[in-house]
């Protein structure tokens, strides 16, 4: 599968709008509420600890890959 870069960088960046604070602040991580919503949904692994990686379960890495086809393949 190939991805349209520009694609990406417009959703990242828009992400980091999203969780904007201090009149243009942004952590380099999402919100943790993210990760445990996407845990309680059964799409990661648990992401409390000390751990800067979570894993994705079966269903999640399915779903991960559909929305980035949908949204970030490159049309051909």
């Amino acid at each position: 599968m190939k991805y349209d870069d520009q694609k990406i960088l417009e959703v990242v960046l828009a992400l980091l709008g999203v969780f904007e604070f201090e009149n243009g602040r942004v952590w380099k991580r999402f919100e943790f509420s993210v990760f445990d919503e996407l845990f309680e949904k059964g799409y990661i692994s648990d992401p409390k600890g000390k751990s800067e990686s979570v894993y994705l379960t079966e269903e999640g890495l399915q779903l991960a890959k559909e929305l980035a086809q949908k949204h970030f393949s490159v049309q051909e």
